[in-house]
């Protein structure tokens, strides 16, 4: 009997990649997408002008099998108020009870239907991280086609440039972001930061790891799965990572389409 060979579903070399897309379908509707190595959501969500009116998610490949459970908790944020700022989502509900990517996708949206309700009106984050965790790397933050940060990084922080380098790089950079930078600024600044870390997953053999509970003692009550309810029933999705590296276009290729 011929042995079936594993799939291949970790890549030690290349980029880490994230695409995420934001597009006001109508005056008071928008769809966002967020894509991965790791993940792939969706979010849609309604709004009248003032408040968020309705909002859902779909998982359409993701990590643990619990993950896409997270749709639930996320209609906690109907009734919020539209903000322009991506992190608004978390006064109203906590990102610790929510899966972390729906929940950034979430705010991501609403911040893009507070910066114009115009239909048609989209936006587009594409996130290269280099392989290697311990390497110095340059990692990019491109929206819609053009390059707006470069960080360059040693040893897993940002050295320069400034003022992204003088910032906590662990436990508030998101909240100094959110506090010194416009608005516009510091949504690309939370986009690559947040990749910064989930991109250290480029390269290491993430199937392996068949249990949440095994991760408890670096990842307990981070996020949705690895809430004490989930994390002890929580399995693995195997063969669910994905290399872009050569073909980054590829990415959200099953939507939310761009708007030509």
């Amino acid at each position: 009997v011929i042995p079936i060979a594993k799939p291949v579903t970790f890549y030690p070399y290349g980029s880490y990649r994230r695409r995420i897309r934001v597009i006001n379908t109508s005056s008071n509707h928008a769809e966002a997408g967020l894509e991965d190595d790791f993940h792939y959501f969706t979010v849609s969500l309604a709004h009248d002008g003032s408040v968020l009116t309705d909002i859902t998610a779909t998982a359409i490949r993701w990590p643990w099998d619990t993950c896409a459970s997270a749709n639930v908790p996320l209609r906690n944020l109907i009734g919020m108020s539209i903000s322009s700022r991506c992190l608004a989502a978390g006064e109203v509900s906590s990102p610790a009870l929510q899966c972390t990517h729906m929940f950034d996708l979430a705010g991501l949206a609403i911040a893009h239907v507070g910066r114009s309700f115009a239909p048609g009106y989209q936006r587009q984050y594409d996130i290269e991280i280099p392989y290697g965790m311990d390497k110095n790397k340059t990692v990019t933050c491109n929206r819609d086609g053009k390059t707006v940060l470069s960080w360059d990084l040693a040893d897993r922080e940002c050295v320069s440039p400034p003022p992204y380098s003088q910032a906590p790089w662990r436990g508030g950079f998101l909240k100094w972001a959110d506090s010194n930078l416009d608005a516009d600024d510091a949504e690309a600044a939370i986009v690559l930061r947040r990749a910064c870390d989930i991109g250290m997953g480029r390269g290491m053999d993430l199937d392996a790891i068949e249990r949440a509970e095994d991760l408890s003692g670096l990842m307990s009550g981070v996020c949705f799965t690895m809430q004490p309810e989930q994390i002890v029933i929580a399995r693995r999705q195997p063969d669910t990572i994905r290399n872009f590296d050569d073909d980054p276009d590829a990415l959200l290729a099953e939507g939310p389409s761009p708007q030509i």
